[in-house]
């Protein structure tokens, strides 16, 4: 493959599929779980120290193999074929594939802000409860043009990678600059007043939803159960950085580029990420978070910022951000579709590149089946389904740093994990944690995602069984 992608598009690259939808919705939802800004910082931080520690253990990973494939290719060469296929699997059913699709919906959600003639037009087809809308029709446009985009070559994602991750960075610097400027009355204070002993959730009402006077003290593992269930949101906000992994075999010295950029890369992302909910705090009380409407937090505390034009800003905002979001994720994740195929777990069809050196057929079918998950029309719950699986997925892979410690000690290491094995250890006690609390208290989080990728077994097996009997 051409080297055609420098450190600084590699960072782009991480920083760029990171910054999404997420930061700018998910703090209601774990605003409602928490109850306090003490604790919704609390967490952000924890999900920081996660995903750096994460990005660090990968990068020994990514210099030991530093091909295209990223973390399929790690978790085949440690622990078998079998293992390889199954994240492949999850990979295109659910976690590549479903994080374009919830982009790409709040893509169109937020572009139906702007023109709200699209939340008002009449379903294109609807039967039962499925229906087939035009913000759905838009997220599917989106998800082509920049398959499309990416087709025409390299340097054509790379360009536009570029231009829409400093743009939506630069955009961020000011929203946070401003934030604390602009703000007339600050709401920080009492935010931070409700602290540790004020843990809150709500109570609903008799139809299941939230009553904005409904909060109620909670501790210990109830409160445990609370930090696991917002962390769905802060999560799926600070994945999908390992993307420039997946393009490993396009990056100029690639076993000392991939490492530095998703160090750099993640920690920028997380420190804007806090403190944007900073901001947040600032800007809005309690329950202006917890029940900004449709979850749109951005808008509600831009609202207080900017005033009228606060709402339009924050929409432009996302969707610049979405759009960048997809264009990395879209652009790094057919890589992995390739490279599966080559080893014969993938349609054949998407082992070749096109003129452009680019697997165009791989991009196509990660397009499509996006597309089709966009029709599910439901942003949470592809946001749900995904979080469980792929911190347990990062949870092998990191492991899998410490194991090839203990099978190959003397090989030959051009990066190793910093503080190791802390590091490692860190993110493996935070990841189990949240997954153990998900199982106990939140089940509906981890069972759609975790079946789709158990379905891979019989796919794996159906595959092999082919080869044997040829």
């Amino acid at each position: 493959m051409q080297k055609k992608l420098k450190l600084w598009d590699a960072i782009m690259l991480v920083m760029g599929s990171m910054i999404g939808s997420g930061i700018f919705i998910v703090s209601a939802d774990m605003m409602r779980n928490l109850g306090s800004g003490f604790w919704l910082i609390a967490v952000w931080v924890i999900t920081g120290v996660m995903t750096v520690a994460a990005a660090i253990s990968y990068g020994e990973l990514s210099a030991l193999f530093p091909k295209a494939g990223g973390q399929y290719t790690y978790l085949k060469e440690i622990f078998g074929k079998r293992m390889g296929f199954l994240y492949g699997w999850g990979l295109f059913t659910v976690i590549q594939t479903g994080t374009i699709a919830a982009v790409a919906m709040a893509f169109g959600k937020f572009t139906a802000y702007i023109i709200p003639s699209l939340n008002d037009a009449a379903p294109i087809f609807q039967s039962g409860e499925f229906k087939i809308t035009w913000i759905q029709i838009l997220a599917i446009a989106v998800i082509l043009l920049l398959t499309y985009i990416n087709t025409r070559g390299v340097q054509s994602g790379k360009i536009l990678q570029n231009i829409f991750t400093a743009s939506k960075i630069i955009a961020l610097l000011g929203l946070i600059a401003l934030g604390f400027i602009m703000v007339d009355f600050s709401h920080m204070s009492e935010n931070f007043s409700l602290g540790t002993d004020s843990f809150s959730n709500l109570k609903k009402d008799i139809s299941g939803n939230f009553l904005k006077e409904g909060w109620q003290p909670i501790s210990g593992m109830t409160l445990l159960g609370g930090i696991a269930a917002a962390m769905v949101g802060s999560v799926f906000s600070s994945v999908a950085w390992e993307s420039v992994t997946f393009v490993s075999g396009e990056i100029d010295n690639p076993k000392r580029n991939v490492v530095k950029s998703m160090i750099y890369g993640t920690s920028a992302v997380m420190t804007l990420y806090i403190a944007v909910n900073f901001v947040y705090l600032n800007a809005l009380d309690r329950n202006g978070i917890a029940f900004a409407i449709n979850d749109r937090v951005a808008v509600a505390a831009s609202q207080n910022i900017f005033g009228s034009a606060g709402t339009i800003i924050i929409a432009l905002l996302v969707m610049v951000s979405t759009f960048g979001c997809n264009n990395g994720l879209i652009l790094a994740g057919a890589r992995v579709f390739q490279t599966m195929a080559r080893d014969g777990m993938f349609f054949q069809s998407a082992v070749k590149n096109n003129k452009n050196e680019v697997p165009q057929n791989a991009l196509w079918m990660q397009g499509v089946w996006a597309s089709i998950l966009c029709l599910s029309g439901q942003y949470g719950n592809l946001l749900d389904m995904i979080s469980f699986v792929i911190v347990l997925f990062y949870m092998i892979t990191v492991f899998g740093v410490m194991y090839l410690r203990m099978k190959q000690p003397n090989l030959e290491r051009p990066y190793k994990t910093w503080l190791y094995p802390v590091t490692p250890i860190i993110y493996l006690v935070i990841g189990t944690c949240f997954c153990i609390l998900l199982l106990i208290y939140k089940q509906q989080y981890t069972w759609p995602g975790f079946v789709l990728v158990l379905l891979g077994l019989p796919v794996y097996y159906f595959i092999n069984r082919k080869k044997v009997d040829s």
